[in-house]
């Protein structure tokens, strides 16, 4: 199955600050691709570049060298109008369900609003709008509400029935369950699951937690210090990890047991030292 988005050897730079400040590459050579249908689960701790790679295949951060490939498409120094024009091909939920919503704005409006920058008449476009919140799991009811009377979990529903309103191949999730309960996380990650089996659309699924993208994901790529250092099958990489880095976040995931926990945290521990005089 031919690839849906491709990056390949992809480094993005910013202007260091200061005059004569060296450019601070935060991608360094990265390389990955998302089948459709698939979720590419990208996980890493703050700072690893794992945003600034969602960043790029959105065009919001620069292209220094390397590609960006969509549907055999370069759009990794597309121009602002055609990229507008990939909105309907490539969305984004962010983190945030509270500050992603417009608080002025009622959800009719809010899920209304790319319909018509596309041309969607306004009696479709309500059709369109009862059909999302139908799909998030949310009352018809629920479109004439502002953003402030629903919880976090339903407010992030809200976000990707947006993400989805024009039925996009594929959608960039960048820590979308993180500012969420973990009931509410499991009931988000299983909304999103049951949504790709009905649509077929592909996710590049951001997150900091190896537990979360073990729950969604059929690859997973693990950054670190902008490069990517392991790469495979979900299970594998996430259960039986071999990059001393993925080990890491693997023995950081909390678990009920005590006396197992204290042996991850002396396994963690061990392994941070070994690195450490590895680099020294």
């Amino acid at each position: 199955m031919n690839a849906l988005l491709e990056v390949e050897d992809l480094v993005v730079e910013y202007p260091g600050k200061g005059l004569r400040a060296q450019p601070f590459r935060a991608l360094k050579g990265v390389s990955l691709d998302i089948r459709p249908g698939e979720t590419m689960g990208l996980v890493g701790e703050s700072g690893s570049g794992k945003t600034t790679l969602g960043r790029a295949v959105l065009g919001l951060a620069p292209v220094t060298e390397g590609s960006i490939r969509y549907a055999g498409r370069d759009i990794g120094h597309l121009g602002r109008r055609p990229r507008r024009a990939l909105a309907d091909q490539i969305q984004v939920v962010f983190q945030d369900p509270y500050s992603s919503l417009n608080p002025s704005l009622t959800i009719e409006q809010i899920l209304t609003e790319p319909l018509t920058a596309r041309g969607v008449a306004g009696t479709q476009a309500k059709g369109r709008v009862r059909d999302l919140l139908d799909r998030v799991g949310l009352p018809a009811g629920a479109a004439t509400r502002l953003p402030r009377e629903f919880s976090g979990g339903q407010r992030q529903r809200i976000a990707i029935a947006r993400a989805l309103a024009l039925s996009p191949r594929l959608i960039v999730c960048d820590e979308p369950v993180s500012a969420l309960d973990l009931s509410t996380q499991a009931r988000v990650l299983d909304l999103l699951i049951e949504i790709q089996e009905n649509t077929g659309v592909a996710y590049l699924f951001i997150t900091h937690d190896l537990a979360v993208v073990r729950h969604i994901s059929h690859r997973v790529a693990v950054m670190y210090r902008g490069e990517l250092v392991e790469t495979g099958d979900g299970d594998q990489v996430t259960s039986r990890p071999e990059h001393p880095y993925t080990q890491r976040l693997f023995l950081a995931a909390p678990v009920p047991d005590p006396d197992e926990q204290q042996e991850r945290r002396a396994a963690r521990r061990a392994l941070r030292a070994e690195a450490e005089g590895d680099a020294a």
